[in-house]
């Protein structure tokens, strides 16, 4: 990506090539053209397994919004397209009840997402007992470290934003 101020994380940081830390992010546009190449290998894999792009977007959407990461969360929810599923799972508010492996999906999401420290073995078995597959809990695991970061770092780039 040559444009490091159309990356996921800097437009929705609301920063551009105006603003006085623009010189500071072009010294850095390894790591924010890394973060966007990790953003679409988390989202849009080749290979998405029992994970769909729309799914993946949906869980992000869900926990940039527990985050209230407002500016992630429609960036990712545009990226759902017209999935129904996706959109649904995009509302934190949505528990899956009616599918036992979505439901399992949504809980462990939502745990990492708002009690990292909490998460324990039991919390993993569930996903496998639920009928997630070990390959894409791994997939899970990874789209929820990435969302997690890339929340963070929007965060971070905003509040330098507002004080400079």
């Amino acid at each position: 990506m040559s444009d490091i101020f159309d990356t996921a994380a800097v437009r929705a940081s609301g920063l551009s090539t105006h603003h006085a830390l623009a010189a500071a992010l072009l010294g850095r546009k390894d790591i924010l053209t890394m973060t966007q190449q990790a953003h679409d290998a988390a989202l849009t894999p080749d290979a998405s397994g029992g994970l769909s792009h729309g799914e993946r977007a949906g869980l992000a959407c869900r926990m940039a919004r527990l985050n209230s990461e407002e500016g992630l969360a429609a960036q990712f929810l545009a990226m759902i397209g017209s999935d129904t599923v996706a959109v649904q799972i995009a509302d934190p508010g949505f528990t899956g009840a009616a599918d036992k492996r979505l439901a399992a999906i949504l809980r462990h999401t939502d745990l990492v997402t708002q009690d990292t420290k909490g998460v324990v073995a039991g919390d993993i078995a569930a996903l496998t007992s639920a009928g997630v597959s070990e390959d894409d809990i791994v997939r899970l695991s990874e789209l929820v470290a990435f969302v997690s970061y890339q929340i963070r770092l929007t965060v971070g780039l905003r509040l330098m934003g507002e004080v400079l």
